[in-house]
């Protein structure tokens, strides 16, 4: 037995009243006696609420019909039939207030949408009861907004009967079946698809983007906007405006009405637009007014959630063309497999049948496949069931669903409906000429989108897509495959989202029109008015960074003569495009405009006068103290070995104590100059005295160029730093129009009387010369200029107070930004800004510097003190070992051992009268004869001429023979054997 499927739209009117009720009479005979038939069968009445009047109703209204069909038909219980009542979900007010007199008056009264769609909301909620009540309905499913889902969910709460939502929220609450228990949602939030665009508009790399959305009766729906803009965020972008198009059923002119919105578009730089939500008829409007005045042309993008691209596939061919290059979003769903192409053809043929006027596309859309989807959720619940259909049981069972769908896999969670879900996106074409996979020919499938997966080229079976999971992770791209048309037919480049400034719209360019240093920006002012008219190193880092874009800019420079936190806020409140100049980063001014990459350094350098350094001990400044004292302790040191090797064999270093150590003192001394006299007799001290006079040749030469550059070079005076300028109340200068006035104010904690605002740059020296100023405080690339100019003069402390540098300034979310930072990288990476620096800001202009000689220390001599130190003592050692040898020699031929103390004083004795030749060959060892003989000098013969290679010391010079010795004679004791 068929059922038929019961329309509760249609109101008789009264002129046909009698036939109503005979036909009444027919049909109440008729049920009558078929519910006598059927007593034993097992009936479920499902209620849609749907628009009957769209085109997404009727095709949702044949999907469910054949759902129900394919039940009744293949069903295992074949006592089990499902029954649809399909209500209207009353658009126009004007039914809805048919209902009673008192919400007709209300409706004529208040004629605002809001309230209008409040009304459209109760009477909803009214009909859904009355439908429950009368039709005993057991499942509600439907619904195209939201806020009707929850009004009818509420009425599933009162009425404990399931009510599945055809929509979602945007944003999808929390623990949803707390309050709304019977509420089960069949489609997926916003979260995902805007997810997407986000990617692409990442992946485009578009900066800034504008947002278009018609209103709907219950207001703005804030939860896909928030969404998007967290979504741009999390990417780098953000929205710069958004377009809030009334409800188009609120429209007596819509063209007009669309038109003048778009024309606020104009002034706005973006030209990427997304366009959340609207209906078709606005659509149709938005894109023909928006292709007249030029915002569908070559640099602009257009993006479209699902909600908008569905609508595509019932659009005139007009508007289409209107679209071309527009990319949209919508499900992905398989159309390979035996369940779908059974549906299309059942799908097709009902659908024509029921509405023979919609002869564009037959083919079921997305939400067809949901409305199919959830009356089989629905009937795969009955069957588990069986004959126990409370409604209790009967929401778990639906909740507990799992199968694969034609829009694919469905299974709840929580109430609402979890699935992998996989988007494509496509791209709007012309239909001639052009390859489509879509059988209309409106657009061409351009890629897929999964979340965590990016993009990736997944049009394939699946079964291909179980098995190549993990393939796709890999092959997973962050840009979009497939050749795009872009609007404007744009296809070899991806644009650039924004609109470039033309010759009638150029970039408008702020430029300080009163620096005070005139070689970052020089205005000519009898050509102020055109582009050549300005120069600088500013000015030219910027012609130079154009040579990078990739695209031809129109600009203009216009002088602003207000302070450079004035040019700031013209930036801020849109009065420039941009400024150039020689504009410091800094914190509070990114809060308004943005920054390029600097091109310079910056920082804040503290400008004093040079002042030589006078001292009456200046000689003693190239040594270090720890120098000093090891040279008077090495020369001490040489002199005592150089006195002990000498003075038994060189009559020069003989005499009485006083002149023996005055005589050491003085031929050390005088070897400081290489002016000493005396000759020396022991090869041991030539040996010892060569190392010393490398030691002085080393020192000599050190401390002339030490000293030579001390008395050359004018040294910072060391008692001005920013403390004793405080604390003497000193007056400092600056440039009054920047921010360093307040930085010294606030930060370096500068009194404000005592800070001067100096004019121009040559008021500087001026200014120090007359005392007024003690320092300046100027920026590091001013600082550069100024030293460069007046080095003999002036130095910087070594003190630098760093700030973010210099760069252009652009508006926020300006485009321009990235393209001149990666242009300032590349002109910086290539040598070029330091070339142009070097050129413009510091030229030879001064050779002179001023910088500060370092004192010669003990760390970098050590090695030669100690290497005549080790000489002198390894000399010392061989000399006293040969003392040693002698004297014992002596003692021998003299006969008997003797007490230690007396053999020391007996050394000592040996060794300063300097009786130690001794020739031990002419001793013989048999015959001994002593003869003791005074004799004297004169007559004594010289014994110490080396007669024999035995003998230890030599002496080389005759000159004591010659003069007379008025010493006592010596007592020479001569032993023959």
């Amino acid at each position: 037995m068929t059922y038929s499927f019961v329309s509760l739209t249609k109101v008789p009117t009264l002129r046909s009243m009698f036939h109503v009720l005979l036909v009444f009479l027919l049909i109440t005979t008729y049920y009558g006696a078929q519910a006598e038939g059927t007593n034993e069968e097992n009936i479920t009445n499902v209620g849609v609420i749907i628009d009957l009047n769209s085109r997404i109703g009727k095709e949702q209204k044949a999907a469910m019909e054949i759902a129900a069909l394919n039940f009744n038909h293949n069903s295992k219980n074949k006592n089990h039939k499902l029954l649809l009542y399909f209500q209207d979900s009353i658009k126009e007010p004007l039914k809805a207030a048919s209902s009673g007199k008192f919400f007709k008056k209300l409706f004529f009264t208040f004629k605002h949408y809001l309230f209008k769609s409040w009304l459209i909301a109760f009477s909803n909620f009214v009909s859904a009861k009355n439908m429950i009540e009368e039709k005993k309905l057991e499942v509600i499913v439907g619904m195209e907004r939201w806020e009707e889902a929850v009004i009818i969910g509420e009425v599933g709460n009162q009425t404990q009967v399931s009510v599945i939502s055809l929509v979602a929220p945007s944003i999808t609450p929390s623990l949803m079946q707390l309050p709304w228990p019977y509420l089960i949602s069949m489609a997926n939030d916003a979260s995902a698809e805007i997810k997407c665009i986000a990617d692409i508009v990442c992946s485009c790399h578009w900066g800034k983007v504008v947002v278009i959305y018609e209103d709907n009766e219950y207001g703005s729906d804030l939860g896909s906007l928030a969404l998007l803009s967290e979504a741009l965020q999390n990417v780098g972008s953000e929205i710069e405006y958004r377009l809030v198009l009334p409800p188009y059923s609120t429209l007596s002119n819509p063209k007009e009405v669309v038109l003048h919105e778009l024309l606020k578009l104009l002034s706005v730089q973006s030209r990427t637009f997304i366009i959340l939500r609207s209906s078709l008829p606005m659509v149709t409007h938005l894109f023909r007014e928006a292709k007249k005045i030029g915002l569908l042309e070559k640099e602009s993008a257009w993006l479209m959630t699902e909600s908008v691209t569905s609508l595509l596939d019932y659009a005139d061919k007009s508007v289409i063309s209107s679209m071309k290059g527009t990319l949209g979003i919508k499900t992905y769903y398989s159309k390979d497999t035996s369940s779908y192409k059974a549906f299309q053809k059942q799908f097709q043929r009902t659908f024509h049948q029921e509405n023979p006027n919609e002869s564009n596309n037959l083919n079921p859309g997305i939400y067809a496949l949901r409305a199919y989807d959830s009356i089989r959720a629905i009937t795969q619940a009955l069957e588990r069931v069986a004959t126990d259909t409370s409604p209790k049981l009967l929401k778990e069972n639906i909740l507990s669903s799992s199968f694969e769908g034609l829009s694919g896999t469905v299974s709840f969670d929580e109430n609402k409906l979890l699935s992998d879900r996989t988007l494509r996106i496509v791209n709007v074409v012309d239909n001639e000429g052009q390859e489509i996979s879509q059988p209309n020919g409106i657009y061409q499938e351009l890629d897929c989108w999964r979340p965590n997966y990016w993009f990736s080229n997944c049009f394939f079976t699946e079964k291909d897509k179980m098995e190549n999971r993990t393939t796709d992770v890999r092959q997973g791209s962050q840009g979009i495959y497939g050749s795009v048309v872009w609007p404007g037919n744009l296809t070899e480049r991806i644009p650039k989202g924004w609109s470039i400034p033309t010759i009638k719209k150029r970039l408008k360019i702020g430029v300080p029109g009163d620096t005070q240093f005139k070689k970052f920006v020089t205005i000519n002012q009898s050509k102020k008015n055109i582009n050549e008219g300005y120069d600088g190193f500013c000015i030219r880092i910027f012609r130079m960074a154009l040579q990078h874009l990739n695209y031809d800019l129109q600009y203009k420079f216009i002088a602003f003569t207000g302070s450079y936190d004035e040019l700031i806020e013209a930036v801020y409140n849109k009065t420039f495009d941009a400024v150039v100049g020689d504009m410091t980063i800094l914190y509070e001014r990114t809060q308004k405009v943005e920054f390029t990459q600097p091109f310079v350094e910056s920082g804040l350098s503290m400008i004093i006068p040079i002042k030589s350094k006078q001292s009456t001990w200046m000689f003693m400044k190239p040594f270090t103290w720890e120098m000093w004292v090891m040279t008077i302790v090495i020369l001490v040191y040489t002199m005592l070995i150089v006195w002990f090797l000498e003075h038994p064999t060189n009559p020069e270093f003989t005499g009485s104590v006083k002149d023996q150590i005055g005589i050491a003192f003085w031929f050390t001394f005088s070897s400081l100059f290489f002016a000493q006299r005396e000759r020396l007799h022991s090869n041991i001290t030539r040996v010892a005295v060569m190392t010393w006079f490398f030691v002085v040749f080393i020192l000599t030469a050190s401390y002339t160029a030490s000293l030579s550059s001390i008395l050359t070079v004018k040294n910072l005076e060391q008692d001005i730093n920013i403390e004793w300028l405080k604390k003497t109340n000193q007056k400092v200068g600056c440039y009054g129009d920047s921010f360093v006035r307040n930085y010294l104010e606030n930060v370096l904690q500068f009194t404000p009387d005592n800070i001067k605002n100096v004019p121009e740059e040559d008021d500087y020296s001026e200014w120090f010369d007359k005392k007024r100023i003690a320092a300046a405080f100027l920026e590091l690339p001013y600082q550069k200029v100024f030293i460069n100019k007046n080095c003999k003069k002036y130095t910087t402390s070594s003190i630098t107070y760093r700030f973010g540098g210099l760069g252009f300034v652009f508006q926020k979310g300006s485009p321009l930004t990235k393209d001149f930072s990666n242009a300032i990288l590349k002109l910086s990476e290539d040598g070029k800004i330091t070339a142009l620096e070097k050129e413009c800001l510091t030229p030879d202009e001064c050779s002179s510097t001023s910088i500060e000689t370092e004192r010669l220390s003990l760390k970098s001599f050590w090695g030669i003190y100690l290497t005549s130190g080790v000489t002198s003592t390894i000399c010392l050692l061989i000399s006293l070992v040969r003392l040693q040898r002698n004297f014992r020699l002596h003692q021998q031929a003299n006969g008997g051992c003797q007490s230690i103390k007396t053999n020391a004083f007996g050394l000592a004795k040996y060794f300063y009268n300097g009786q130690h030749i001794y020739s031990p060959g002419r001793v013989s060892p048999t015959t001994t004869t002593t003869t003791t003989t005074n004799v004297s000098n004169h007559d004594m013969p010289n014994l110490m001429v080396d007669n024999s290679s035995s003998w230890d010391f030599v002496n080389t010079s005759n000159e004591g023979l010659d003069h007379p010795d008025t010493s006592s004679p010596a007592t020479v004791e001569i032993t023959t054997v």
